[in-house]
């Protein structure tokens, strides 16, 4: 099936003009698309200024229905103040291109550069080579002898554009906006994810090679990978869709046919076909995460489909193609599973052109403040009700999350949880310091371990929560010594086993039995929980 022709151009106030039956013996830019035999236009996008020039556009979609009965053409009404002034110019093709609903899957776009300023003409290139529009450019000229119905003769040209020094600012914009993307808008303050976010947007729309993204759990490899995504579809650069799998959940046999399918009948229970995920990421973007989880075999698989596009489907005798650009994610040092032999070195060198370690939450504690910012305003979008924090509640919540205590082992997800616990649970839309105290009560257990309270917690109960982090690290020393000892008196000499050397006399018993009074503590207790 031959795929829709569509060409997007100016209005030519001076070369498409003409009236009367004179017209016809003037070649016209616009007009000569229609009257080529080996280039069919099916719709024209014509670019007017209505207020000036809508007389003149009629007779050009008329006579362009005359020549060409079979294109559609598209009216447009964009106003150029100055058509001589670059800013405005370009301003006003970007959002028209921005705004402009492309099909690339199943349309050829051209852009007719023959009409229009030169200012015009230069603002086409740039925006084409930037890829804002994703076809090629169209030049059109007059034939030799004017006159009759000669359509004179068309060139499709592609063009190595400099950048112009005038609009240099706006692609500096458009930089910017590309890392806004992918920091999901976020002002990050981190100097080193800064970088590394610029460095990973030059690289996503000019590169087609995997990347390979390193972090802990819950560090943000997959919302990465997803804005990486969002970039290149918004540049056109991916006409296919995002598909994301957990390698951790592919597991045995249906690992194989997860990720490259199988035929009917390829085993007890294949009553279908299954296209399987590399076939569903063709012409578009492939995220596996946790890839150090994979089988040897699939790996080997992998690597054949990434370098060859090309792959057997489990039980298939024939070869299938997928061409998808791959982001891998991991939380394992990839180089010691090579060691181990749980991971291909081949594979790894392929991979390992694009390599991204993205730091924990704990690594970015100023990103932390941000970070709360916007997952409440998330919750607040989501939710369809506003939350805040009063300045105290606020000022503590940040003091705590941005300091010692706070290990955030799960990372973003472990901050995004807290948020939405707390906006949930805020009466009347502020969140007070009652809710921050409950919350960082209910993180600190929950680092610890819900399950497996800590003796100090069975011991104290919520006075637990006010120790600093330098008495619960010794007192827990202590009360796990005595737990062990038979008497006061053996627990106080194996605490104090250096120091009592030095001492003239000693009286360990009773020197532990004063450590543990500060606390509220006595021997009795401290057995109990043990007996317990």
């Amino acid at each position: 099936m031959r795929r829709r022709q569509v060409v997007i151009g100016m209005l030519g106030t001076q070369l498409d003009s003409g009236i009367g039956p004179a017209r016809w013996e003037k070649w016209r830019p616009t007009v000569s698309l229609g009257m080529h035999e080996t280039f069919l236009v099916d719709r024209l996008e014509l670019l007017v200024d209505e207020r000036r020039y809508s007389a003149l556009a009629n007779t050009v979609a008329l006579d362009i229905a005359q020549t060409s009965p079979e294109t559609d053409v598209h009216r447009h009404d964009v106003y150029l103040a100055d058509p001589w002034d670059f800013e405005a110019v370009y301003a006003s093709l970007h959002d028209f291109l921005q705004a402009y609903p492309f099909q690339p899957e199943e349309e050829d776009y051209y852009v007719h550069i023959t009409t229009g300023t030169h200012v015009t003409q230069i603002c086409w290139f740039l925006l084409a080579e930037s890829r804002h529009f994703p076809g090629r450019l169209l030049q059109t000229s007059p034939p030799r002898k004017q006159g009759g119905d000669a359509p004179g003769s068309f060139a499709i040209i592609d063009l190595d554009l400099s950048r112009y020094d005038r609009i240099a600012q706006r692609f500096q914009q458009q930089q910017l906006a590309d890392r806004d993307l992918l920091k999901s808008g976020i002002a990050t303050r981190n100097a080193a994810f800064n970088r590394m976010i610029e460095q990973i947007e030059t690289v996503a729309t000019r590169s087609k090679a995997p990347m390979l993204l390193m972090g802990p759990t819950g560090a943000g490899k997959s919302q990465l990978a997803r804005r990486v995504f969002d970039l290149k579809k918004l540049k056109h650069q991916l006409p296919g869709g995002f598909v994301e799998v957990n390698c951790a959940t592919l597991r045995g046999d249906g690992a194989m046919s997860a990720l490259f399918g199988h035929v009917r009948g390829a085993y007890t229970g294949a009553a279908n076909d299954r296209a399987g995920l590399l076939r569903s990421a063709h012409r578009g973007l492939l995220f596996l995460d946790e890839i150090g989880e994979l089988g040897l075999d699939e790996q080997a698989m992998l690597l054949r489909a990434l370098e060859e596009k090309r792959f057997l489907p489990v039980g298939s005798d024939k070869e299938v193609e997928s061409d998808f650009q791959l982001i891998a994610g991991t939380n394992r040092d990839l180089q010691v599973a090579v060691a181990q032999g749980r991971f291909r070195d081949d594979l790894l060198a392929r991979l390992n052109l694009w390599t991204y370690r993205l730091p924990s939450l704990a690594e970015r504690a100023e990103d932390i403040e941000p970070n709360l910012d916007f997952e409440l305003e998330r919750w607040s979008r989501e939710n369809h009700a506003r939350v805040t924090f009063n300045r105290e509640a606020r000022t503590r919540y940040v003091a705590f999350a941005t300091g010692p205590d706070a290990a955030w082992s799960g990372n973003f997800r472990d901050l995004g949880a807290s948020i939405m616990r707390m906006a949930t649970l805020a009466e009347g839309g502020r969140i007070q310091i009652a809710n921050v105290d409950e919350e960082i009560g209910r993180l600190r257990r929950q680092w610890r371990g819900d399950a497996l309270p800590s003796v100090l917690d069975t011991l104290l109960g919520e006075r637990a929560e006010a120790l600093d982090r330098f008495d619960r690290i010794q007192l827990e020393e202590v009360v796990r010594a005595c737990a062990k000892a038979k008497s006061l008196s053996q627990a106080g000499r194996e605490l104090f086993a250096v120091s009592r050397q030095q001492r003239a006399s000693t009286n360990d018993a009773d020197r532990l039995r004063k450590y543990l009074a500060k606390f509220g503590l006595d021997w009795e207790q401290v057995r109990a929980v043990r007996a317990s």
